[in-house]
């Protein structure tokens, strides 16, 4: 469903490219901490 201010593949891919960027901050974050599943809580 397409109109002039709306356009929902629009939004869809517009969410992709949000995740996907927060997806990649996330990696960087997972390998600085050591690539391990469980970390330690910090005290």
């Amino acid at each position: 469903m397409c109109g002039p201010k709306f356009c929902s593949m629009r939004i869809s891919q517009d969410v992709r490219d949000y995740l996907a960027a927060g997806m990649e901050e996330k990696s960087t974050q997972f390998l600085e901490l050591g690539s391990s599943i469980y970390v330690e809580e910090p005290a």
